[in-house]
């Protein structure tokens, strides 16, 4: 791959419903394969249940705000500028503890699992947990549905819930 610059407004974007991703490096776009995403996650928001990867190794680098983390059942708040180390197989969610913005770079190593989050995307609104746990066994995560509202009353969040049937 030669050389070259991913500007500001460069990228995909996509919103998750309960946080944004803007893809920047996807796995086979690199020579060591990573992806690079960078999620703006929304203020008081719940990134994702409780979950855990089989395959990749993340790393967030907070860029803007502040982000709550639960890993392994250690809570930790880490500040703009600062990178949390989130290793395979352990069980792991993020969230915006504060009113205001939060973004975060992330590195998945290796790279690959940007496809969980474009197949994500290209649902219509928020999936049922039967389908997202199905698709997290494709791509090698497992999620505890459960810990939704431990961490929502906790820490004060919001997580997004399925529409009611009409």
């Amino acid at each position: 791959m030669p050389p070259h610059v991913i500007g500001p407004r460069d990228g995909t974007t996509l919103d998750l419903v309960s946080l944004g991703v803007r893809f920047l490096l996807a796995g086979d776009q690199a020579s060591s394969p990573v992806s690079i995403v960078e999620h703006p996650v929304p203020a008081r928001g719940l990134a994702a249940p409780l979950h855990r990867h089989s395959r990749e190794d993340e790393y967030s680098f907070v860029l803007e705000g502040r982000m709550g983390a639960e890993l392994d059942g250690s809570v930790v708040t880490v500040e703009a500028g600062s990178l949390l180390v989130k290793p395979r197989g352990q069980w792991h969610t993020f969230w915006n503890p504060d009113d205001r913005p939060c973004r975060i770079l992330e590195i998945i190593a290796p790279g690959g699992f940007e496809r969980f989050f474009q197949e994500l995307g290209g649902l219509e609104g928020e999936p049922e947990p039967d389908h997202l746990a199905a698709m997290g066994a494709r791509y090698g995560v497992e999620f505890d549905f459960e810990s939704i509202l431990r961490l929502c009353e906790e820490h004060g969040l919001r997580y997004p819930e399925p529409d009611p049937p009409s």
